[in-house]
């Protein structure tokens, strides 16, 4: 069987971008996470020891969200590493991270970054 847990649109203000206005002002970001976790064990005796705390993963994510960096790439990969050595039953997942409001000279509502690992 696999099991996944799901983060639909989380929605964090940050300071990432290249440009020193996104820097400074800041924008709306949006976190889909998908996390492949084996909790069989959590099915049949409804333990949180069987499986990872949805608020725990959250509270990374959102300290990762914090620090400003210039690369949504950057901070994907950041928040794959935190998860990963703070969570060992995390075996994979799948990130999709957007920038709402992009800088762009055009109509886009987002531009974002998507990992599977």
């Amino acid at each position: 069987m696999k099991t996944f847990i799901h983060f639909d649109k989380m929605h964090f203000y940050a300071h990432h971008g290249v440009d020193k206005q996104e820097q400074t002002v800041g924008n709306n970001y949006t976190i889909e996470l998908l996390l492949n976790v084996s909790y069989e064990a959590a099915m049949r005796n409804d333990s949180l020891a069987h499986t990872v705390n949805y608020a725990a993963i959250y509270r990374e994510v959102s300290a990762v969200m914090a620090m400003p960096s210039h690369l949504l790439e950057n901070v994907a990969g950041r928040i794959i590493m935190v998860l990963q050595s703070k969570f060992p039953s995390i075996k994979g997942g799948r990130i999709s991270l957007y920038k709402d409001n992009p800088p762009i000279c055009g109509k886009i509502d987002r531009v974002g970054v998507v990992i599977e690992w």
